[in-house]
């Protein structure tokens, strides 16, 4: 199986949730990220939050939807739109669902309170992705049960 995190810039959150997903997923799920818009680069904070949770981060970078190296089997989106941001669509028949988190990358304020934006990203996307793990392995033939599932995921603030 294999997920795509998807956001506009691909330098923050679905790179986030991309290394975290791989270093958490058992054998047999993968994860990719791309942004609509990619930076061309991935946030220093980023890989720094990477390797300080022990997940490694050689590999990661920004990249374009339009090279990915195979097709989704989910796309998960991460902009928030409570933030006012616009997600991408991606164009394909692949399931799809938004777990939306505020963007790292555009905190302000002290470097104790961006930092403090980062993690909280870290932990809402983990928690996201491990409750997806630890979904029963049959519900991921069921495509309406997962579709439900992933969506309720993507409401959890915990």
């Amino acid at each position: 199986m294999n997920i795509l995190f998807l956001c506009t810039g691909n330098s923050c959150r679905s790179i986030i949730a991309e290394a975290t997903f791989n270093h958490l997923a058992p054998t047999g799920m993968q994860a990719m990220s791309a942004g609509s818009q990619p930076t061309g680069e991935v946030h220093p904070r980023s890989i720094a939050l990477l390797k300080s949770k022990g997940i490694a981060t050689k590999g990661y970078y920004s990249k374009s939807w339009d090279n990915l190296p195979m097709t989704p089997d989910i796309v998960i989106t991460v902009c928030s739109n409570a933030a006012g941001e616009t997600c991408p669509a991606y164009l394909g028949d692949v399931m799809r669902a938004h777990w939306g988190v505020e963007d790292p990358a555009k905190a302000t304020g002290s470097d104790v309170q961006i930092q403090d934006s980062f993690e909280q990203a870290y932990r809402l996307l983990r928690a996201r992705i491990e409750a997806f793990l630890q979904l029963d392995p049959s519900i991921l033939n069921d495509r309406r049960a997962l579709q439900t599932r992933l969506q309720a995921i993507g409401q959890s603030e915990s």
